[in-house]
This record gives C-alpha cells, sequence and structure tokens, in this order.
C-alpha cells in the first residue's frame, strides 16, 4: 500500500519556509479549482524556488509538482540544478523516469528530461530497449522515435537498427515513421548505386502489398533524390509492369507523369495527370489541375 502523503504544510522540516500563495490578482477572470496537494505543492515549491534552495528537500518538492503537473517545465528544470547540487543518484533518476514516460509517454519534458540524464551518465545502455517498448504501444510516437535517433547517432548504435525497423515495418508497411527511421539508417551507412537499387528493390516488393500505401512509394521517391527517376531502370520497368495492373493506384499515376514530364513525353504525362484530376484522386483535384497546367503543351 503506497505511503500516505503529507502535506508540506504539515511537516516540521519544511516549517522554517515559507509559502507563496498563487496570485491571479483581486478579481481572476476564471480562477481554477486546484486540489489542495497541487496548492500545496507549488506553493511550497515557489518558496523553494525564490530562495534558490538547492537540498534534499527542494528534490522532494520538485518531485510532487511534477507528480501532480508533469508538464511543469520550470519543475523539471529546477530539479535538474537540485540533481547536480545534491549529487542525486541520476541512474535511480532514469528508472524514475522510466515510470512517468509509461504513464506520458507523449510529454516532452519527461524525454528531454531523460536525453539529460543520459548525457550527464553517458550511458545509453538501455534507451534501444526502452523505446522500443514504448513504440510497442505507439509505433509512431514522434518522441520516441527522436530520443531513439539521438541516442543512435550520439553512441554509434547503428549496427543492430536496420533489423529493428524491418521488424516493424513487417508488422505495418504503413508505418510511415519506421520507413522514415529505414532511411536514417541507409542514409547514415552511405548511398552508393548499388545500395539505393538494393532499397528500391525492396521498397517495391513491399508496394506490392499494398499499392495505395504512400510509405514505401516516397521512400523510393526520397532515395532517387539528386538524380532523375527516369535514369533508374528499375522504377520505369515497375511503373511500366503495373501500369495495366493499377489503373487507379494514384501512387502509380503521380510516378509515371513525373517520369514522363522527365523524358518529355507530355502527352503521357497530361494523360496520367488527367486520370488523378478526374476521377482517381478526386481529394486532390485543385492540385492535380494546377499539376497539369505545369506540363507544356506538344506544339
Amino acid at each position: 500500500m503506497e505511503e500516505k502523503e503529507v502535506p508540506f504544510s504539515q511537516r516540521q522540516d519544511f516549517a522554517d519556509l515559507t509559502p507563496v500563495e498563487q496570485n491571479d490578482g483581486p478579481n481572476p477572470v476564471c480562477p481554477i479549482a486546484y486540489t489542495p496537494e497541487f496548492l500545496d505543492s507549488m506553493n511550497y515549491f515557489r518558496a523553494i524556488l525564490g530562495k534558490d534552495e538547492r537540498s534534499e528537500r527542494a528534490f522532494e518538492v520538485c518531485t510532487r509538482v511534477i507528480k501532480y503537473n508533469s508538464a511543469c517545465y520550470t519543475a523539471w528544470y529546477f530539479k535538474r540544478l537540485v540533481i547536480e547540487a545534491i549529487s542525486y543518484d541520476m541512474h535511480k533518476e532514469m528508472v524514475d523516469t522510466y515510470e512517468m514516460s509509461k504513464n506520458h509517454p507523449k510529454n516532452y519534458q519527461i524525454w528531454y528530461h531523460r536525453r539529460w540524464l543520459v548525457q550527464q551518465t553517458q550511458d545509453a545502455s538501455n534507451e534501444l530497449s526502452f523505446t522500443a517498448e514504448i513504440l510497442s504501444e505507439d509505433a509512431k510516437n514522434y518522441h520516441a522515435w527522436s530520443h531513439r535517433q539521438w541516442v543512435i547517432k550520439t553512441f554509434n548504435l547503428f549496427e543492430n537498427e536496420l533489423a529493428y525497423v524491418e521488424t516493424l515495418i513487417t508488422s505495418d508497411v504503413r508505418n510511415n515513421s519506421a520507413w522514415n527511421q529505414r532511411y536514417f539508417v541507409v542514409h547514415h551507412n552511405g548511398l552508393t548505386k548499388d545500395s539505393i537499387l538494393n532499397e528500391i528493390i525492396y521498397a517495391q516488393s513491399k508496394i506490392c502489398l499494398s499499392p495505395n500505401n504512400e510509405c514505401p512509394w516516397n521512400y523510393m521517391i526520397g532515395l532517387c533524390k539528386g538524380t532523375k527517376l527516369s535514369s533508374w531502370d528499375q522504377v520505369v520497368t515497375f511503373c511500366t509492369e503495373k501500369e495495366g495492373k493499377w489503373p487507379f493506384c494514384a501512387n502509380l499515376l503521380s510516378l509515371i507523369m513525373d517520369i514522363e514530364v522527365e523524358k518529355e513525353n507530355y502527352e503521357k504525362a497530361s494523360q496520367a495527370c488527367t486520370k488523378l484530376k478526374d476521377g482517381v484522386d478526386d481529394i486532390h483535384k485543385k492540385y492535380w489541375a494546377y499539376r497539369l497546367s505545369l506540363i507544356p503543351i506538344k506544339s
């Protein structure tokens, strides 16, 4: 059973502190009905902050404030100052941060605090498993992916990341975050003509599983960035083969249009764009009408 929390106002070790109450002015427009526990913690936090007291009890006050308002960036910031001042066990703080992140997986302050702890300890041994656990609950958690990329890059932990990403894409081929992570890894490893070709073939294998899934199409196009799409035979051949099989695939028609524009085959480019505008992708009708207006008219 959790030990009952004693208000700071009732503790002898806080008797020398004068709590600083919140001042909303004489006529607050919309007073907030704070709980007594929150008011008590914040009143003593303001007192601690005003004294710039960096002590064990200051650590306790910060921790309690964060318990009631995990988004209070001032409490997080001051807590870090206190941790350094009292030489608090940062690995223990890491464990506590883990527990909080399970309940608040998208709280920016928690993720920033954890990064700070990793920087201070120079210990990233648990970070990949930690982020993988968070991502197992929400595979598109931006904060988890951002932290994971920072850890991998900072501590050079690229070795097994491609295998991890492959499990995510196999599980959900529409996981755009996993596709982004794959590009992050292969780009770090160095993009050569052969490696790009291998990744194009990989992307095409996933496209065949779900042609209307935009992720692998964008991934394939991103790999060709800086070159002409029409210069990659693997891309051109793939589009040619699938054109008759997937006549209503917006991703395919869009790519065909771009390739044909590069080849100055404006008639075929216009045909693909017209299909997109007139039925295949009605939701973006005005965009495709604009794109069609940019295609030169054959003289």
